[in-house]
């Protein structure tokens, strides 16, 4: 279900059933996915540049979903017993359409990945997401980076492919559909 130029250039881990529920339930926000994908190239010039509170890397990306209509979502949520009210917050999702909730960690630290997993598990059983989906960076990007002399800005605790799978394999987005894309090398361009 995967087209074959985007596992070309992206890692894909799909997890309960996620690209089923995006082809069939979502088929727009599957079709506007693909075309996020399909128009990314990782620039030279983005990587080299600093990310402050969000890397340029990141803004391209969630820019793209922004243009094609998805929001950054809150979502005010509580739990009530009897008639007592208790707050409970969840993390704001960074790209939301329709109950498909997306985030993109290009190189925050690894401990993001529990929050956004955690995330897409209580919106799910909330029946506030139907399914989570994480862009994050696939580790043969490194050599690139220590070309670059960036290597260490990119290490071992920051977030990458390696740190999501065993996070979402230990069951850390619970009952919740994921599907998690990886940045490959292909998608680098050193002339921009």
């Amino acid at each position: 279900m995967i087209p074959a130029d985007i596992n070309a250039t992206y890692e894909v881990h799909e997890w309960r059933n996620a690209l089923a529920v995006l082809v069939v339930a979502h088929p727009t926000e599957w079709q506007e996915i693909l075309t996020v994908l399909r128009g990314f190239k990782l620039s030279k010039s983005d990587i080299l540049v600093g990310g402050g509170r969000k890397s340029l890397v990141a803004n391209k990306l969630d820019g793209q979903f922004y243009n094609l209509g998805w929001i950054e979502r809150r979502f005010d949520t509580k739990i009530v017993v009897d008639e007592a009210e208790y707050p409970s917050p969840t993390h704001g999702v960074d790209c939301y359409k329709n109950k498909v909730a997306l985030e993109v960690e290009w190189n925050n630290k690894d401990p993001f990945f529990d929050r956004d997993l955690n995330n897409f598990r209580l919106l799910f059983e909330l029946r506030a997401v139907d399914v989570g989906i994480i862009i994050t960076r696939c580790d043969s990007l490194q050599p690139i980076f220590r070309s670059l002399n960036i290597g260490p800005k990119y290490g071992a605790s920051t977030t990458h492919m390696n740190k999501l799978l065993p996070r979402v394999e230990g069951g850390g987005g619970g009952g919740c559909p994921v599907l998690a894309f990886g940045i490959r090398p292909a998608l680098y361009d050193p002339n921009s």
